[in-house]
């Protein structure tokens, strides 16, 4: 079983996405973040999550920002504020990504692949995660030997050859202890797209590493890319956050909230005459 750390200097983060309009749902798990921070004494920062530019649109993230000030968030870091670990717009991280890419690749811990995700949608037999997503077939891996490490990951999907059978185990803030078992739950995973992106479990390890984060609070439908993540702080000797996973928000018809959900965007709310004390009233204290 992983130890997770005891923080000394309590750092917390924001690390929304601007694909869209950040909802209430987003809200509440951000404001959880900043509550169990400042609860500490400690320093919360902004970190925008644009690595998809195909998806990710100025506009988002010019509302998301008005839309976070106008619920009552406020960061001592970030995109507009500035710190000591900028950049904080992960587009601009690129460098600090092929790093944390090239160390991976100099361990043994990943291997390119040519085999998409179409591929695996169709590979015959093959067992799926719990989350739905089927696992890659292990007889999918080149034979040692049959590569040779490139100069840059551009080209070939990348992934992390995970320790079939053996269990990750962690404890989070509100769901207690969870474990999953490499092989069974989750298979070998992308950390670098063939169209040269890095995936979203590199890049967040990466820059919660760099940003010297000590407790993460996301939504709990990530609680399996904790044990992702947590195999690649392993295999860099860094030492892991603590975890805190929200509940997700849904709908009045029981739908998890998403950023296409009409009326319940931060702004459609604002326009509506809601006050962000009211809209925290209704769930409760985090």
């Amino acid at each position: 079983m992983m130890t997770l750390p005891q923080a000394f200097s309590s750092r917390g983060r924001l690390a929304p996405t601007p694909t869209g309009y950040l909802h209430l749902g987003h809200a509440r798990t951000f404001w959880t973040a900043q509550e169990r921070v400042r609860a500490v004494g400690g320093k919360l920062l902004l970190r925008v999550e644009d690595i998809d530019q195909a998806r990710c649109r100025p506009e988002f993230t010019v509302a998301m920002l008005e839309d976070l000030r106008w619920f009552g968030l406020a960061w001592d870091e970030g995109p507009d504020r500035g710190g000591p670990f900028a950049p904080y717009t992960q587009s601009a991280r690129r460098d600090q990504h092929l790093a944390v890419w090239r160390a991976l690749l100099a361990g043994g811990w990943i291997y390119p692949s040519a085999h998409s995700r179409k591929d695996l949608e169709h590979a015959p037999r093959a067992p799926h995660a719990g989350e739905g997503e089927a696992l890659f077939p292990a007889h999918w891996r080149p034979a040692p030997g049959t590569w040779t490490p490139p100069e840059q990951p551009d080209g070939s999907n990348w992934r992390f050859h995970v320790p079939d059978g053996e269990r990750l185990e962690f404890v989070d803030g509100r769901c207690g202890p969870q474990a999953f078992e490499a092989g069974r739950d989750f298979g070998d995973f992308v950390v670098w797209r063939r169209d040269g992106v890095p995936a979203y479990e590199l890049v967040v390890a990466a820059d919660d590493h760099a940003m010297q984060v000590t407790e993460v609070v996301r939504g709990e439908d990530l609680l399996l890319s904790t044990a992702r993540q947590l195999l690649i702080y392993r295999a860099l000797g860094w030492t892991p956050p603590a975890w805190f996973h929200c509940p997700l928000m849904c709908d009045a018809s029981g739908q998890r909230l998403a950023k296409r959900t009409a009326g319940l965007a931060l702004r459609d709310l604002r326009a509506a005459g809601r006050t962000p004390a009211q809209l925290r009233a209704e769930w409760g204290a985090p």
